[in-house]
């Protein structure tokens, strides 16, 4: 939007969804807020401020000029429109997002586990117990609404128990697929192991 439309606002993003939101928002010169998980805090912001685009990892959008509220037709709409003004295939227009932040992928799984076990991570992630998920060291952590784990700039795993189910979820992003199952293998078999 802010490229072919030329609009501004704030991009706002819940803490799981990819980092690489962050880059394309700099990269037009627009400010990024992350809120916890759950579109009913992007709605809060949109509700009151000046936003472009809001977003979260499971694929909820809302944009500028719409209801603050995930719309799914109105997002497609918006993407078939990008097609015909600039007149590139939808792989095209997502190439241009990877030259821009980079290739990546990001995945999830849901680890069925008993609550004891489940209790028993999220407070090995406070005491900062997790050093390296298989051959993943930990460079950083960041804890917004769950716990993100950087190994660099484009490979991260995060571990957040659901809020409405009784699993553990575990979020990964890197440059390629192969590389997240990787991280979300290695951070099954520790938590597992814990």
């Amino acid at each position: 939007m802010s490229k072919y439309k030329k609009e501004t606002g704030k991009v706002v993003i819940t803490f799981s969804v990819t980092d690489k939101m962050k880059k394309m928002a700099h990269a037009f010169g627009l400010e990024c807020e992350v809120t916890q998980i759950g579109f009913k805090y992007i709605a809060e912001i949109m509700a009151k401020e000046d936003v472009i685009v809001g977003g979260e990892e499971s694929g909820g959008l809302a944009v500028k000029g719409h209801i603050p509220e995930r719309d799914g037709i109105w997002i497609a709409m918006m993407v078939l429109e990008f097609m015909a003004r600039t007149g590139k295939t939808l792989q095209e227009l997502i190439r241009e997002v990877y030259d821009i932040v980079g290739p990546f992928a990001t995945d999830r799984d849901d680890l069925h586990i008993e609550e004891s076990r489940k209790q028993a991570v999220i407070q090995a992630c406070k005491n900062n117990t997790y050093k390296a998920f298989g051959p993943y060291r930990v460079q950083s952590t960041e804890s917004i609404d769950g716990f993100k784990f950087y190994f660099d700039d484009d490979r991260w795993v995060m571990i957040r128990p659901s809020g409405t189910e009784p699993v553990l979820r575990v979020y990964a992003q890197a440059p390629t697929a192969g590389e997240v199952r990787e991280i979300l293998d290695a951070t099954k078999k520790e938590v597992l192991s814990f």
